[in-house]
């Protein structure tokens, strides 16, 4: 039975793509292709990193976020935060400020998504202890790594840690939480501010999962600019005074790099930024590091701090949760007041419920569900290899000469399509320049190629 598309939050406008190339270069998973003037998104690929997102130079690829006026369809408003929101903001607002100004938005309560981490953490100790035999155990944090693996690397699937991220365990302990004060569980929404477009597919459609808590998704540069401007201004007229809750050092560092490793028992390592992951995970794979017990693995550089929906720089956000994570090592001893019952009061029914379901493997490299065709179909990869230059221009239309071959096996491109073939086609009289000026067109359209010179 063929597995469903992933949800991809990250969308191509075809009426303002240049089909400049930049989003092709950068794709770590080979996941876009240019046609006919315009890029295109090849959906088993993308692991919705954003990375496309990030160097478009015309704004053309966007991250579709819910409507934010969907709040208000509901009674009960959650505003589910990452701690990276905080950082956003200079050293001279506070988190109060922050959580209230959210409130004038019109959310009614604030959760800060690190409050689950704690629990994850004990689960995640059990875990490795249970599992101690697979090695190198794989953090499941990052959505866009979970899908990484489970396409390019889909051996690795069974070493991905079965438990639910922090996002997970606080949106069901909210909800737990609201609906024993009496609130009405259809009238409570819990929508979640995203640093990035990973998440959102994750919430869409979750792995090893059937469906998410969470009610919608709202991007995190959307929220800032809208909570910042008005604080800058001096606009706000907020005089609500949200508590903010206690968390740990050990939470608030939790999503920037080494936020768990630093936790990990054995020998435990953390890779950030999706290119340094696939290098590490290919040694990996080819057995040249052993005795691995943990690994931390993050696509964005500094993790969630360099998240493509957030604004401040990644190194100033780090430093201003780091400095949080200081100050909240200073008053964990100080009671504060309020807030009903907190995350502990849950833990032995969220526990039943921490767990996953183990990440089934969906190989991009698979060229045929039957063996004997993929078989077939791989020889003649390698066959047409041979004729290609191995110069990786991505003048067919594809980002190198091993993806052009796979794409010619699968029927989505043609071997004259490549530059270097049509030049010796063109020396034998198989193809006339005429042709060769044709299929061109056909990859980079009439625009770039209608020129006066």
């Amino acid at each position: 039975m063929k597995n469903p598309d992933f949800h991809h939050a990250l969308t191509i406008l075809k009426d303002v793509c240049t089909g400049c190339t930049h989003c092709m270069n950068i794709c770590p998973t080979e996941a876009i292709r240019v046609k006919n003037g315009k890029a295109e998104l090849t959906d088993n690929r993308c692991v919705d990193c954003g990375f496309c997102y990030r160097v478009c130079p015309v704004n053309a690829i966007i991250v579709e976020q819910d409507d934010f006026n969907r709040i208000f369809e509901y009674k009960v408003r959650v505003a589910l935060v990452p701690a990276v929101l905080t950082g956003q903001f200079p050293d001279n607002i506070t988190t109060r400020q922050i959580h209230s100004e959210l409130m004038e938005l019109g959310f009614t309560h604030i959760y800060e998504v690190e409050q689950g981490v704690e629990l994850l953490y004990e689960a995640m100790l059990e875990y490795i202890e249970k599992h101690r035999d697979t090695k190198p155990l794989i953090s499941s944090f990052c959505p866009a790594i979970v899908r990484l693996i489970q396409i390019k690397f889909p051996a690795l699937v069974e070493n991905l840690i079965h438990l639910k991220p922090p996002l997970d365990i606080s949106a069901l302990y909210v909800r737990r939480q609201l609906v024993d004060e009496g609130f009405d569980k259809n009238e409570l929404g819990i929508f979640y501010v995203t640093p990035c477009a990973a998440k959102i597919a994750a919430v869409k459609s979750p792995v090893g999962e059937k469906d998410s808590p969470i009610t919608g998704v709202i991007n995190m540069d959307f929220i800032f600019n809208k909570a910042y401007k008005k604080i800058k201004q001096g606009k706000s007229n907020s005089c609500i005074l949200p508590e903010v809750r206690n968390m740990s050092e050990r939470s608030i560092l939790w999503s920037l790099t080494n936020g768990e490793s630093a936790h990990a028992k054995g020998r435990s390592m953390a890779v950030d930024e999706i290119h340094n992951v696939i290098n590490f995970l290919e040694q990996l794979e080819n057995e040249e590091m052993k005795d691995i017990d943990f690994l931390e693995l993050r696509a964005c550089d500094e993790s969630c701090a360099g998240g493509v929906l957030t604004t401040a720089n990644r190194f100033f956000t780090v430093e201003r949760l780091k400095k949080r994570a200081v100050q909240a090592g200073l008053e964990q001893d100080k009671p504060k007041p309020g807030g009903g019952r907190s995350i502990i009061h849950y833990k032995n029914r969220l526990k039943e419920e921490i767990s996953v379901q183990p990440v089934q493997p969906r190989s991009m490299l698979k060229l045929d569900e039957e063996m004997s065709e993929a078989m077939k179909k791989m020889k003649r990869v390698q066959e047409i290899s041979k004729c290609l230059p191995d110069v990786d221009c991505g003048a067919c239309g594809s980002p190198s000469c091993q993806s052009f071959a796979e794409d010619i096996v699968q029927g989505d491109a043609v071997l004259n399509q490549c530059i270097f073939v049509q030049r010796i086609f063109e020396k034998k009289g198989i193809l006339s320049a005429e042709e060769s000026f044709s299929i061109m067109k056909d990859i980079w359209g009439s625009d770039k190629l209608d020129k006066s010179c």
